[in-house]
């Protein structure tokens, strides 16, 4: 498991002077080996890190693959470093895989598009980790054939992590091991784990499952990473190694030039790989303890207790005072803190639709709910609720802006919403976060009071000789019991039967020059809400006639008129 120094350099560096920079690159990293296992029994894969003796990352700081995207030849005429889609070997990445990371994608900036995610950075990412899933050796479902895990991380070269899944995602009940393509560190991985392919299962060893989480710890915190700052600092909480984040962005800039699909399995592994040990095995220290690089056959070179730690040895020998002596050893593993709570998104959460009558309360309110950049309710987000627009509607209290701390299931709900006198159109603003708010819209509409009801102001039956007027007919128009001023009413003589049509004689109305009309429209009530008609007159022709009077609203109301000659005297 010795460091492969010789074969992380970069892939078509021919100049000395391009082998020498490799060389002081990989040397300022002091990278162990790591070890990843696939389908075939497992792969040993060069890898080096600044570890992080405190903990931290989503990974834990574990070894991680140090190869370098290709170059082209410095000195070659007419060479580029723009590559095609289609290039390099190098620029392919596992079907499955490069789908898995665009689904990442696309679901994260659903929830969180704020944080502008792009595929590229996690397929950076899963190659150093994993070398793309070992070369996209996964099933349909995106589950690689066996467990990738890391070295043990008993701090013998790496960070000291004890176990704290016993065993069910690395199978080490004692350290933990980075597990998956994308290598989290079990506790990690339980508060992070997501299900990419909606199978149910949050599997660290599925390439959907570890993209989207990897997705989402990336983009905690509110970073942005379309800004470089908030990118390196994403890439640097992953594994805290400058090294790493250098190495990262040379991967991300590679695919950002250009990739293509290729066949699962078919993937270009990184440099070093060989056979490995089987999922469940722990490495041999062989190579670790000399930092000179030895390789002698003795694991321990002096028996004498020394700071070096044994985990592996509790006991430590005759004596009791080695190991027993270092109770500063953490008893719980220095794992990722729980991630931040922070606003990812704020949706309608059932907002009916905004109307009411002037002077009347909304029947409904105005729902938000806020979800956090995983996607969960978020409680305690602040949503601000503003009205904007010519009427003079107002929150219970008279108030135009409020705001609301959402619930725990993540709801915030406005208060009552009450129309003014004034009718038409506003909109109800919901903003929610800092510095990037996230604002949702909701129009609300405000009409005028419409009758609802119609009736005479008396009760007299109305009756005429031909050729004379009939006594006035007045009629009052009400909304709610009160009278309602400025209420449209058409007056229309109409025909008996199924289907009323104007009449064509029997009862009319004096046009300004004294035509007959039988119907009449632009008829308003008074401020109380009454309407007298225009005087009504008989024709010669006797019978009881039917007005019809209809306000805008479409109330309606009817009226017998009876023509009859008087007795004879």
């Amino acid at each position: 498991m010795a460091a492969q120094f010789g074969r992380r350099l970069r892939r078509g560096a021919t100049s000395t002077a391009v082998v020498a920079v490799a060389v002081a690159a990989l040397a300022a990293s002091q990278a162990p080996a790591a070890t990843s296992q696939d389908a075939a029994g497992g792969d040993p894969a060069a890898a080096g890190t600044d570890t992080d003796p405190g903990g931290g990352g989503a990974t834990g700081n574990s070894p991680y693959h140090t190869d370098l995207p290709p170059l082209t030849t410095p000195d070659k005429p007419g060479t580029s470093v723009d590559l095609p889609a289609t290039g390099t070997t190098e620029a392919g990445i596992p079907a499955t895989v490069l789908d898995a990371y665009k689904k990442a994608e696309r679901e994260v900036g659903r929830t969180d598009a704020a944080c502008r995610l792009p595929w590229q950075l996690l397929a950076a990412i899963g190659k150093v980790e994993s070398g793309q899933a070992r070369g996209g050796k996964v099933d349909a479902d995106g589950t690689t054939f066996s467990p990738i895990l890391g070295p043990v991380l008993d701090g013998r070269g790496f960070a000291l992590i004890k176990d704290t899944d016993g065993g069910a995602y690395d199978g080490d009940a004692t350290h933990d091991r980075a597990v998956g393509p994308m290598q989290f560190i079990p506790s990690t991985w339980e508060v992070w784990g997501q299900d990419g392919n909606g199978d149910g299962r949050k599997d660290p060893n599925n390439i959907y499952d570890a993209a989207l989480a990897a997705g989402r710890y990336l983009c905690a915190g509110g970073r942005d990473l379309a800004v470089a700052a908030d990118l390196d600092r994403a890439v640097l909480s992953y594994n805290r190694s400058q090294e790493y984040l250098r190495t990262v962005r040379s991967w991300f800039d590679f695919y950002n030039r250009g990739t293509h699909e290729v066949p699962d399995g078919t993937g270009v592994l990184p440099s070093g790989t060989g056979a490995g040990s089987s999922p469940s095995s722990t490495p041999t220290p062989t190579p670790t303890p000399s930092p000179s690089g030895s390789t002698g056959t003795k694991p321990k070179p002096k028996p004498k207790p020394t700071p070096t730690p044994t985990p592996s040895k509790p006991g430590g020998g005759t004596s009791p005072s080695p190991e027993p002596s270092k109770p500063t050893e953490p008893t719980t593993p220095p794992t990722t803190p729980e991630p931040p709570r922070t606003l990812g998104s704020i949706e309608n959460a059932g907002t009916p639709a905004l109307t009411a009558t002037a002077g009347e309360a909304f029947a409904g309110r105005v729902a938000v709910k806020a979800r956090d950049t995983l996607g969960a309710p978020l409680a305690e987000a602040k949503i601000t609720f503003t009205l904007t627009g010519g009427t003079d509607a107002r929150f219970a209290g008279g108030a135009s802006t409020v705001t609301v701390p959402t619930g725990a299931d993540g709801v915030a709900t406005a208060p009552v919403l009450t129309a003014g006198e004034k009718t038409g159109a506003f909109t109800v603003t919901a903003v929610a976060g800092t510095p990037r708010p996230r604002t949702l819209t909701f129009a609300a509409q405000v009409t005028a009071r419409q009758a609802d009801a119609l009736t005479r102001t008396g009760d007299e039956t109305l009756t005429a000789a031909p050729g004379a007027a009939f006594a006035p007919v007045e009629v009052r128009a009400t909304y709610k019991g009160e009278g309602l001023a400025g209420t449209a009413v058409t007056a229309t003589m109409v025909t008996g039967g199924a289907t009323p049509a104007e009449n064509d004689e029997g009862p009319y109305f004096k046009g300004a020059d004294g035509e007959v009309l039988r119907t009449l429209t632009g008829l308003r009530t008074g401020d109380d809400g009454v309407l007298e008609l225009p005087a009504v007159h008989a024709d010669d022709t006797e019978g009881t006639y039917t007005l019809r009077l209809t306000t805008d609203s479409g109330v309606t109301l009817t009226v017998e008129l009876t023509v009859t000659a008087p007795p004879a005297a």
